[in-house]
């Protein structure tokens, strides 16, 4: 046997047996793979839901909504739109697609992940009714034993049907028949493409893709569906076309339950849970932060227009929540100015509360922002831009942090914008999508948690029926702004619920700190809202029309209204600490005259008056450098001196807190001609000859006196008995010309 043959048998049977033994690895790793057939048939149970004290709020049972259909009830469009999207060779295979497996494999190689899938119908059957969603090689394993049973046992047309009974599509649907009927009020077998497409569209992140809740996706993810039916030619090119340009037409839905909002948003919360939200549907225990009292209270509240209402504790728990638009994305208008614009700009040491920014007409490259009341007000301190909510401030602020440094803060709170957000237009709310009023509560709790980001939370466990905790909120905290960022932030918010756009609230008896916004033209307002905060709890207040049309509301008026009724109800009983407004900052003192005359910020003279004297807070670390001497060492412009017939005159600027001393100096004796306040014009008359004279200002409170420079003024002569004045003749002038 030649080398090259030794060689090569070697390669084979090394070959050989690492199949060998991966085989039999296969086989006692997946020894205890039994295919269930009952998870197959009956999904639900019952899942029970408590509020914050442990008491029973509501029952619900997967089984009673859950309902089956038949595959040869379905039209073949929907049956189509889920094998395109979800598994295009589902007739042919044997229950695995080995080629997607061998790419994903490549896949997660090179990303040292388990990014890709690639599993089929089949599997995902599986997957949802017998395993967990941990991303490991042991439950991969067990989910291809345990597909290769399925496919053994069953038909293809019967995995399809318990497939389409099992899936979850979101806002607590079990199957497609819960799902058909949830979203457009009918029975599966009744669904359209357009609607098939849609229900098909959710799969893969049902909240996300929620038509209630993000219209825009949902169209965006059909559209997605229906390309693939198209490829796998199941449609052609004009039924594309006139599907993708389809609106979803949802149908609303009725709440026939106490705390159905609050229970929608626990299933939607289920939904983003990194779980298994089939171990949900086997029966569990869900305990909440619900509070009976305020969720009582804002469902009984009689609002004028579609609405929002959120109160969570500074911690991000959920303890009241109603919504006529369910979680959904809204422009948020100027609640975004503290959180988007001015938190970060204070953070990046840009400016601080007492910033003076000019409110000017101005262009951005064809973007001229306006202020709501069509003025413009001069300089303005950044504390009254937020207070009075001037919107070209915050643009010029915006574009000074700049879109990239924004970002990076809004990623902190879990905020992502997309390509058509980044622009100015932010400063002021303009997004894409929006957010939705529980995302704006959770940045402004940031301020009342020193400026820790915690999302809120409805859910604090879920226990399965056979007592096993699935799920325990253990939120993660992530800092986003310093302390001191956040003291100054209270203190102008507050502000703002006392004098500014928020000020129905000052009547409160406790500290709160609140912002308002208002979108809309001057044809009308179609979102409005008050976000308010104390050191324990925020409340968010959306009013609006969930169809876009316009109405008269708007957020410092009939917002803010709604929110001091509820804090009213919520600390009825005992009231909040004080909102933090010191910790991270340093007081000081700043020259008055350089700040308001020359738009300058620099600490005030030891020895200056009160008046002159402004006492503000900045961010630790960033006190000024430079330090006036107005008053500890007084100088003044050079005054103007004159001669006249009638005397000399000397013209001092003006100055508020001066006085001088005036002297009249010929050859080496003085005279002091003046001393005190200033006056416009100082005269004087003596006799004929040459003078000099000075000006020494001088500030004195009574106790002290502190001198400045002496200035001296240019040489005179004076006649008294001349005509004419003298002013000191040249030395050439006296020469002898006719004697040269």
């Amino acid at each position: 046997m030649t080398k090259f043959l030794k060689i090569m048998l070697i390669i084979v049977l090394s070959i050989i047996t690492a199949v060998c033994t991966l085989f039999f690895s296969y086989l006692v790793i997946t020894k205890d793979a039994v295919l269930d057939h009952e998870k197959l048939s009956k999904p639900g149970q019952n899942i029970i839901i408590y509020d914050d004290e442990g008491n029973e709020i509501a029952g619900t049972s997967t089984v009673n909504k859950h309902k089956n259909v038949k595959v040869e009830d379905l039209d073949e469009t929907c049956i189509n739109a889920f094998i395109a999207s979800e598994d295009r060779k589902f007739y042919s295979h044997n229950g695995l697609n080995y080629g997607r497996m061998i790419k994903a494999f490549f896949k997660n190689i090179a990303a040292r992940s388990f990014k890709e899938g690639a599993s089929t119908i089949s599997q995902q059957l599986i997957k949802n009714t017998h395993l967990s969603h941990d991303k490991t090689i042991k439950r991969k394993l067990y989910e291809i034993r345990l597909t290769k049973q399925l496919e053994r046992a069953y038909s293809k047309d019967e995995i399809l049907e318990m497939y389409l009974n099992t899936i979850y599509f979101g806002h607590s649907c079990y199957g497609l028949q819960s799902a058909a009927e949830f979203y457009f009020g009918k029975k599966a077998e009744n669904l359209s493409l357009n609607e098939s497409a849609t229900l098909v569209g959710l799969l893969s992140s049902p909240n996300n893709y929620s038509p209630f809740k993000n219209p825009e996706k949902s169209i965006q993810k059909r559209n997605t569906v229906l390309k693939a039916m198209l490829e796998c030619g199941f449609i052609d090119e004009n039924t594309y076309k006139t599907e993708t340009s389809q609106p979803i037409n949802t149908v609303e839905q009725a709440k026939n339950s106490r705390y159905s909002d609050y229970i929608n948003a626990i299933f939607d919360e289920i939904g983003n849970l990194d779980l298994n939200q089939y171990n949900v549907a086997y029966g569990c225990k869900v305990k909440t932060y619900l509070c009976p009292e305020m969720q009582n209270f804002i469902e009984n509240i009689e609002y004028e227009t579609d609405n929002a209402i959120i109160i969570t504790n500074i911690k991000g728990q959920v303890n009241a929540y109603k919504s006529t638009i369910a979680n959904a994305k809204r422009q948020p208008g100027s609640t975004v100015k503290p959180i988007f614009v001015y938190a970060p700009a204070i953070e990046e040491k840009l400016l601080s509360s007492f910033t003076r920014i000019l409110d000017e007409k101005i262009n951005f490259n064809g973007y001229s922002p306006e202020n709501f009341d069509k003025k413009y007000h001069g300089y303005t301190s950044v504390a009254d831009s937020i207070k009075y909510s001037y919107n070209i401030p915050a643009v010029k602020t915006l574009n000074s942090l700049t879109i990239k440094n924004a970002e990076k803060y809004l990623t902190r709170m879990n905020i992502s914008l997309e390509e058509d957000d980044k622009n100015l237009s932010l400063a002021l709310g303009g997004m894409k999508y929006g957010l939705s009023l529980k995302e704006i509560c959770d940045c402004y709790s940031i301020f009342g948690n020193a400026g820790i980001y915690t999302p809120s939370r409805f859910i604090k466990e879920i226990i399965t029926a056979d007592g096993v905790t699935i799920y325990k909120n253990e939120q993660s905290e992530s800092r986003v702004f310093s302390v001191g960022t956040c003291s100054i932030m209270n203190e102008i918010l507050i502000d703002t619920a006392k004098q500014g756009t928020a000020k129905k609230l000052k009547s409160l008896p406790f500290c709160v700190a609140a912002k308002t916004g208002t979108c809309g033209t001057e044809d009308g307002n179609t979102d409005a809202y008050s976000i308010g905060y104390t050191s324990e709890h925020c409340i968010g207040v959306w009013l609006g029309d969930k169809d876009n049309k316009k109405t008269d509301i708007t957020g410092g008026n009939n917002c803010t209204s709604y929110l001091k009724e509820i804090f009213e109800k919520l600390y009825s009983d005992s009231l909040p600490k004080k909102l933090e407004t010191d910790l991270g900052t340093t007081p000081i003192q700043i020259d008055a005259d350089e700040y308001y005359s020359n738009n300058k910020i620099m600490l005030a003279d030891d020895v200056a008056p009160k008046l002159n004297k402004l006492s503000v807070k900045i961010l630790k670390g960033c006190e000024p450098k430079e330090k006036s001497t107005t008053f500890s060492s007084p100088s003044i412009k050079m005054p103007q001196i004159k001669v006249n017939n009638e005397g000399i005159s000397i013209l001092l600027y003006q100055t508020k807190y001066y006085a001088y001393i005036i002297k009249r100096y010929k050859n080496d004796h003085f005279d002091i001609i003046y001393d005190g306040k200033w006056q416009k014009s100082i005269q004087d008359k003596p006799d004929s000859g040459s003078y000099t004279y000075t000006v020494t200002p001088y500030y004195t409170d009574g106790k002290i006196k502190k001198i400045g420079k002496e200035i001296t003024l240019p040489n005179v002569n004076f006649n008294c008995d001349s005509s004419s004045p003298q002013v000191k003749i040249p030395d050439i002038a006296d020469k002898d010309w006719y004697n040269l």
